[in-house]
């Protein structure tokens, strides 16, 4: 049974239409915000949502994804506004605390939001993202993100998919890509196939200071006092070293830390070892 959701519109500060998907649940729960990456949807967190059947969550497309609207000022795709957006989001929703659920961007808006607004997050599980990026990871990011936007057909599309990612997800299967190629991607009134996201936020991935990743964020990631953490590293990952998801683990006494084999960047949080956990550290949350 595939759980079912509200489709919810809002408007940000600035005029743009964002978009969030309400799923319903037990309304003695905390909702959890489900915070995608950087080129990512709400579609990102409906099979991880499946396990948690009695979790209110509120899964969003940030700016320039998915259903929310582009914005016409690339200067605005960056975490500083992404999170304004989600203040107005949950306030506008009435939630004075949410858990969040953060996957590499996502993670990174989680700590911010933190900081930002201290009390606003019960808990929080980040997801292969940390302190410190691995520089090999931002570089293989830059080589595709925004490039090859168009597909003929959704065989094209899952073929080039496959290619950006079998050291990533090595144990997919044809069904698997399938069912990824169609949360990232949307099929135009023409035909064509396209990613569902403005390809102008990967210039936050160039130059020499990429606006998608702030400088040290050790003391972001230091400063949230009582704040229970779950930190999820896929084994393969070039983007959390294990070394960083270490230290991560060692300087919060309430954090820990799990790694998902067999995964890269990163994690879809569906798998055996990931559900166990997100469920085990949701339990003590109630």
């Amino acid at each position: 049974m595939t759980r079912a959701y509200a489709e919810h519109r809002y408007t940000s500060a600035d005029g743009l239409e964002l978009y969030a998907r309400l799923y319903p649940g037990d309304p003695d729960r905390i909702p959890l915000l489900c915070l995608h990456g950087l080129t990512r949807n709400s579609a990102d967190f409906h099979d991880m949502l499946e396990y948690l059947p009695d979790w209110p969550a509120i899964s969003v497309d940030q700016r320039g994804r998915g259903h929310s609207a582009y914005d016409p000022d690339p200067t605005n795709y960056r975490p500083d506004v992404y999170c304004a957006d989600m203040f107005r989001l949950l306030d506008g929703l009435g939630h004075s605390q949410v858990i969040a659920v953060g996957t590499s961007m996502g993670g990174l808006m989680t700590l911010m939001m933190a900081n930002m607004r201290p009390g606003i997050f019960k808990a929080a599980m980040i997801n292969d993202i940390g302190p410190e990026i691995d520089p090999a990871g931002l570089a293989r990011l830059g080589t595709y993100v925004g490039q090859a936007m168009e597909f003929k057909s959704w065989a094209d599309a899952v073929e080039a998919i496959r290619a950006q990612g079998p050291a990533i997800f090595p144990d997919f299967t044809t069904d698997d890509w399938q069912d990824f190629a169609e949360n990232v991607c949307e099929q135009s009134e023409d035909g064509k196939v396209r990613f569902r996201y403005d390809p102008v936020i990967s210039d936050g991935l160039k130059g020499d200071k990429a606006a998608t990743v702030p400088p040290d964020l050790w003391p972001l990631y230091q400063a949230p006092a009582n704040l229970p953490m779950l930190i999820i590293r896929g084994e393969r990952s070039d983007i959390l070293s294990a070394e960083t998801a270490d230290r991560m683990a060692r300087e919060r006494p309430d954090a820990r830390l799990i790694t998902v084999p067999n995964r890269g960047h990163a994690p879809m949080l569906t798998e055996p070892a990931a559900v166990a956990a997100i469920k085990d550290f949701l339990k003590e949350q109630l």
